[in-house]
């Protein structure tokens, strides 16, 4: 992708531009995605304009203008070429969502890691998918494995695309979308989950108790975390601060680099068995 992405732009930029190109993007649907540097914004409709061209599937191209934030964890997008549209429709793993990339957040990034979790879950589990967005975790499980999900998140728009794209994928499993915060919901669902995903690593930390609230003893939790350091001892300094912050017994189960999200800046997935 990074070579593809600096070729396309070959007599049509500066080789000095091209060298501060981003070197990757993101393709969700017939919408691509891709960050600028500011030294490169006067050539913005350019890049958008040749990558329209280039990418035969493409329909719009935006430009990411600012970080994820806010609790729906959404980004400002500036369309470079193409037709202002933000929902498309994404497949993976033989399982079809629609996504607004605009209103809800995505990571087309995280594709091994859903599969990873939908191969570890077994039939008759109960889950509870903390931040489940528009369903991706929770639907590739169902469409698996005989289990009950409940795909919760606090942002309506999410939720909305949840109920949509349960309808268009056939399940063995049964998904149960829920508006709200994560942490209240949990009150009402404390000891009764098998296996709890928590994919908010930016925040991780503050939902743990909840996370082992909702969780039964002997039940997995999937943590996940952002780690300043090295890549060869990055697993080793994300798993000592789980130990440094959770309250109750655990084991580690696996743990694995989900993501570089940055230099020396890892995302990191922790599966742990909890005993309360």
């Amino acid at each position: 992708m990074t070579r593809f992405l600096k070729k396309s732009l070959v007599n049509i930029l500066q080789s000095y531009e091209i060298d501060n190109v981003f070197s990757s993007f993101d393709q969700i649907g017939d919408i691509v995605i891709i960050r600028i540097q500011e030294d490169l914004l006067h050539r913005k409709k350019i890049i958008g304009e040749v990558l329209l061209d280039k990418i035969k599937k493409a329909k719009s191209i935006y430009r990411q203008s600012s970080v994820v934030k806010g609790d729906f964890r959404t980004r400002e997008l500036e369309l470079l070429a193409g037709i202002d549209k933000t929902e498309t429709e994404y497949k993976e793993y033989g399982c079809r969502f629609n996504v607004d990339v605009k209103t809800v957040f995505f990571s087309p990034r995280l594709s091994t890691e859903r599969n990873r979790i939908s191969e570890l879950t077994e039939n008759g589990e109960n889950i509870i998918n903390m931040f489940g967005g528009i369903g991706m975790f929770s639907i590739l499980i169902a469409k698996k494995k005989k289990c009950n999900i409940y795909n919760i998140d606090i942002n309506p728009e999410a939720i909305r695309l949840c109920k949509k794209n349960l309808k268009l994928n056939k399940m063995v499993g049964n998904v149960i979308p829920i508006c709200g915060d994560a942490s209240d919901i949990i009150n009402e669902l404390h000891d009764m989950s098998d296996r709890t995903l928590m994919l908010l690593p930016e925040r991780s930390d503050s939902f743990l108790d909840s996370a082992i609230l909702g969780t039964k003893s002997n039940g997995v939790i999937h943590y996940y975390c952002h780690i300043h350091a090295n890549k060869k001892n990055a697993i080793e300094c994300a798993v000592k601060h789980y130990f440094n912050i959770t309250k109750i017994k655990s084991s580690i189960l696996h743990a694995n680099i989900v993501r570089a999200i940055g230099p020396r800046y890892y995302q990191i997935a922790i599966d742990a068995n909890i005993i309360k």
